[in-house]
């Protein structure tokens, strides 16, 4: 069966892009966080939407389970075969299209690289709202499909934000098509918005058509040392009131800082060591470090700080948070939960959280990072086996006794499925299988995200 379905498939887009090779294979079947990974029945590589869509059809029409993805960054094992599937990879879906000045929006294929639209779009005088680490490597289509988030959300929101339009292919091989979309269009549901964040279990992104910011040549930046969370949620409030152009606001800890200092070799950012350090970040046309350091007057609050607003100053200050992730993977894999607490239950969770994990895996080393501003922190835990979850459990359980959420912007994936409930309701739940079944009643795309298995 194996054999003939991937002629009929390599009949739509060319025997070179059916990958049935083991070795080949490989890289498409292993996730970033390497704790997911399955086999694949073959990948796919369309090279356009009807290519896609049609593929989809016959492996419908077979009843084989498919697996979307983009740049294979994810860190919930939403991307990767559990075991059997094929994978549809959008990889040569990579248009560019002109950028439209007037209505500062541009239309792009799904395998479209962040870095790559970024080049695009800047060369015409314009930015994109959404920024990641991954941007070398995360597609246009796994950001929606995600509904990404990074550094920028607090002043342009995350991904769902940014898509004005939007062409999927549904399971049955039937194309959506809300292109190029419009400002304002109330024609009954919001496709494009229910897409972003589906993780690739309603129908898979083709082509996107998105919305852009001006590019903000001038840019400033200040860390700063301060005493713990309540005090750096003070500043954060006051300099939001007072900086428009705040773009960033991010939040790292002592513990974190220690081990960015031990496998980076930066020098120590102050003299002294702090319990809590906050990075802003303003943007505007014009230099906007005035405004930073008024608002940092204004809010006081903090043991010592530093500004800059040179590129490369600006970017030794952010070395310090940037720099968290890869200092964490040289300890060993981690176990990656992102959460998102309502900003009054911030400090009682960052107070309890590290207790908490001890607690439940007394062996195991949270180190916290994240977007402030949002309430989003990423706990990452490290000295725990990959099928491990006694922290995952005991910490997730915290996010929601505080009233929070279990992912802030990675998703479900396969590695949150077990927690949906604690803070989906009943109704909730049933609410997204009912829209589940009637995109894809035979529960062929990406099965067992987000629900889990059925």
């Amino acid at each position: 069966m194996t054999d003939h379905l991937a002629a009929r498939v390599a009949g739509v887009v060319g025997p070179e892009h059916v990958l049935r090779d083991a070795d080949v294979k490989a890289s498409y079947e292993t996730d970033w966080t390497r704790r997911y990974s399955g086999d694949a029945r073959f990948v796919v590589r369309p090279g356009d939407t009807a290519e896609l869509a049609e593929s989809l059809r016959i492996l419908t029409e077979a009843g084989v389970p498919v697996v979307p993805q983009g740049g294979n960054t994810g860190l919930v094992g939403g991307g990767v075969p559990r075991g059997g599937e094929v994978v549809v990879s959008s990889s040569r879906l990579s248009s560019l299209g002109e950028v439209d000045a007037v209505a500062g929006e541009v239309t792009v294929g799904a395998g479209v690289t962040l870095a790559r639209l970024q080049e695009h779009i800047r060369a015409a005088g314009w930015n994109f709202g959404v920024d990641l680490a991954s941007r070398d490597s995360c597609t246009i289509g796994g950001m929606i499909a995600t509904n990404a988030g990074g550094i920028r959300v607090l002043r342009y929101g995350p991904m769902r934000a940014q898509v004005g339009g939007i062409e999927a292919a549904r399971v049955d091989g039937s194309v959506i098509r809300r292109l190029p979309g419009l400002a304002k269009d109330n024609t009954g549901y919001d496709i494009p918005g229910l897409l972003a964040g589906s993780e690739g279990t309603l129908a898979i992104v083709t082509r996107a058509r998105l919305r852009l910011i001006p590019q903000l040549a001038g840019r400033a930046a200040a860390l700063l040392a301060v005493d713990g969370v309540a005090a750096a949620l003070g500043v954060v409030s006051v300099v939001r009131a007072h900086a428009p152009s705040l773009e960033a606001a991010e939040v790292f800890f002592a513990d974190g800082l220690d081990l960015v200092l031990r496998h980076t070799g930066l020098p120590a950012p102050f003299p002294d060591r702090a319990p809590c350090y906050l990075l802003f970040e303003c943007a505007a046309r014009d230099d906007p470090m005035g405004e930073l350091v008024g608002a940092l007057e204004a809010a006081g609050g903090f043991e010592a700080s530093a500004v800059a607003s040179e590129r490369s100053q600006r970017a030794r200050l952010w070395a310090y948070r940037e720099r968290h992730t890869e200092s964490i993977n040289a300890e060993g894999v981690p176990h990656k939960l992102d959460v998102a607490l309502p900003l009054p239950r911030l400090e009682e969770f960052e107070a309890c959280v590290r207790g908490t994990v001890k607690k439940a895996a007394p062996e195991a080393r949270p180190i916290l990072f994240g977007h402030i501003a949002d309430g989003n922190l990423h706990v990452n835990v490290l000295g725990l086996a990959a099928d491990d979850d006694r922290a995952t459990d005991a910490v997730l359980r915290l996010v929601a006794e505080l009233g929070g959420s279990i992912s802030a912007e990675h998703g479900i994936g396969v590695a949150k499925t077990r927690w949906l409930h604690l803070t989906r309701s009943e109704s909730d739940i049933a609410a997204m299988r009912a829209i589940k079944a009637a995109l894809d009643p035979a529960n062929l795309l990406n099965p067992g995200v987000i629900f889990g298995k059925q």
